[in-house]
């Protein structure tokens, strides 16, 4: 079979681009647009959490977002001085408890998602098998075990047991983020520290723990945002006094039975979200790295 020139015709790229470019302006006007709608959507509710913070509890119910002559920050000011609840002492526990989940989880998380990936050992296969099926339970079930269990240890009531339980559902998680991450870096930098008279454990902590930044500040947020923003396990889990209480459980107090104080509410929502957005732009150059490469093997 024999291919006349006179019947293959050349395709120039710029027509192609422009053919494309053609076709696609109406798409890309449509996109656009509704990416500014999905956009206006997604910020709307956060907009009006904000202004509703900066009026008073009888006004905060109105429907037209007016700033002008009726903002003030009473409500942070009462927030803050521990008049409307004892927000600094929940804001403590808070962050007592989120940095320990998130210290304990990537510890746990990265030393087992290195075994994974590096050592062969009887029921390896079983244990990544069970971390996936302890994420198909909703919390709700797991409260009455749990609880069963911090009363066995005696730790009911207290911010460590609490810690524990952030734990066990943040590190199955994190474990197989870190175990796809760590299947990434090639095992030839493992082989040359122990050329180096390094041990395993130093291998890790000093050779592959520094090249799976990306992969560890995507589960310590993770791990952080598990522990900061719960409330079912925090409720259920720490004493009823006042000073044991976190920051979403406080809250709870601004929703009284008879009526809602929806100015320090949202004010204190505020203040809370404000912690969570730090930590994301601390790590949120190492998020895209880390999910993209946890994603790339199981």
């Amino acid at each position: 079979m024999t291919l006349d020139a006179s019947s293959l015709q050349v395709v120039r790229p710029d027509r192609v681009a422009h053919k494309r470019d053609a076709r696609s302006k109406g798409a890309s006007v449509a996109l656009h647009a509704t990416l500014v709608v999905a956009s206006l959507i997604a910020v709307f509710p956060v907009f009006w959490v904000l202004v509703t913070s900066f009026k008073p509890d009888a006004r905060a119910v109105e429907t037209t977002p007016k700033l002008v002559n009726e903002s003030s920050l009473d409500n942070y000011a009462r927030i803050l001085s521990g008049e409307k609840g004892s927000f600094l002492t929940w804001f403590a526990n808070s962050v007592t408890i989120a940095l320990m989940t998130t210290v304990i989880a990537v510890f746990l998380s990265a030393t087992t998602g290195y075994a994974a990936s590096r050592f062969r050992f009887p029921g390896k296969r079983p244990l990544m098998l069970s971390f996936l099926v302890v994420q198909m339970f909703p919390f709700a079930v797991l409260i009455v075990p749990l609880y069963n269990i911090l009363l066995a240890l005696g730790l009911q009531g207290q911010q460590f047991g609490l810690v524990l339980v952030y734990c066990t559902t943040a590190v199955p998680f994190c474990t197989y983020m870190l175990k796809g991450y760590f299947d990434t870096v090639p095992t030839d930098i493992d082989e040359a520290g122990r050329v180096d008279g390094l041990s395993p454990f130093g291998v890790f902590w000093r050779l592959i723990l520094p090249l799976a930044k990306p992969g560890l500040a995507v589960t310590a947020f993770y791990a952080f945002l598990t522990a900061w923003g719960e409330v079912a396990f925090a409720s259920a889990f720490l004493s009823a006094a006042d000073e044991s209480k976190t920051l979403a459980v406080g809250l709870q107090v601004f929703v009284q039975q008879n009526r809602t104080e929806w100015g320090h509410l949202a004010a204190a929502s505020i203040l809370v979200a404000i912690p969570a957005i730090a930590v994301f732009y601390l790590v949120q150059k190492f998020l895209v790295t880390g999910l993209a490469s946890g994603a790339v093997k199981g």
